[in-house]
């Protein structure tokens, strides 16, 4: 498995460090959008013993995240401002039009995962997409450490030193795993906000990003035990086998999702 997982990392960290650096907005919206119908599809999937998801409502607002970017800025806000009355509108019309063949549940369980991932992965490509002292291309270094980073360093801490279990949710889960996975990502944090200022003339304060990525870390494993409290009530392991020894999209972006709307905030409010 350890070995799976290195291998997956190796091919997928070159390929994402790519789009970041040669893509544009409209390429990152594509390809978050992409990702947003894939988590779509794997959720629904995960709900199918409970509730049928209400499919067309959940891809066409996945498919919407393509468009971020090509709509005016007064359209954008108009449909993030009413989007949850819209996206309930269409889903009691579902269950009206259809005379209760889709059930309140299926519109429940739509809702829900709707808003978990476009509610969430909807503000990626907005941070990605903004200007100011530091541009979205940099902060967004910042999302991606903030949870891959804790992500492998509470991996690799629990793995060699974690003896005290964080919770029932997980329980491959441990407490010196989620402070060392803290700690190792407010040192990735550091180095490339020294490489940024040094060689690309940004002006992070590093005790700024030190005490954004340690917060912004702290939701990601947030977002991570959330995702796993999915899992577990639909009793999966994985969302998917979409990545050998990481499990599905879903299992990939749990962090990077709960994190985007606050790193949005956070990042463009402080740095």
């Amino acid at each position: 498995m350890n070995i799976k997982r290195l291998i997956t990392a190796m091919v997928g960290l070159p390929v994402v460090i790519l789009l970041i650096i040669l893509g544009n907005v409209y390429v990152i919206d594509t390809v978050i959008a992409i990702i947003a119908v894939i988590a779509m599809y794997e959720y629904s999937t995960c709900i199918k013993r409970e509730a049928k998801f209400i499919s067309w409502i959940g891809y066409l607002s996945a498919i919407s995240i393509a468009l971020i970017h090509v709509v005016s800025s007064n359209v954008l806000n108009t449909v993030i401002t009413l989007g949850v009355p819209i996206l309930l509108f269409l889903l009691f019309l579902t269950v009206i039009v259809t005379n209760m063949k889709v059930t309140f549940k299926d519109a429940a369980f739509s809702f829900m995962g709707i808003m978990y991932i476009l509610g969430f992965l909807g503000f990626l490509p907005i941070l990605y997409g903004v200007g100011g002292n530091v541009s979205g291309k940099f902060l967004i270094w910042f999302v991606l450490i903030a949870a891959w980073g804790t992500d492998a360093s509470a991996y690799i801490v629990g793995k060699n030193w974690g003896k005290h279990k964080f919770s029932k949710v997980s329980q491959n889960k441990t407490i010196e795993g989620c402070v060392g996975g803290v700690i190792g990502s407010v040192v990735i944090a550091l180095i490339c906000a020294f490489i940024m200022n040094t060689y690309f003339g940004t002006e992070i304060a590093y005790g700024t990003i030190a005490i954004l990525i340690a917060i912004l870390s702290i939701i990601g494993q947030v977002g991570d035990f959330s995702a796993s409290v999915i899992k577990r009530y639909f009793d999966v392991k994985d969302f998917s086998e979409l990545f050998p020894g990481h499990g599905g999209m879903l299992d990939r972006i749990d962090s990077v999702m709960f994190i985007a709307p606050f790193a949005y905030f956070l990042l463009t409010m402080f740095l």
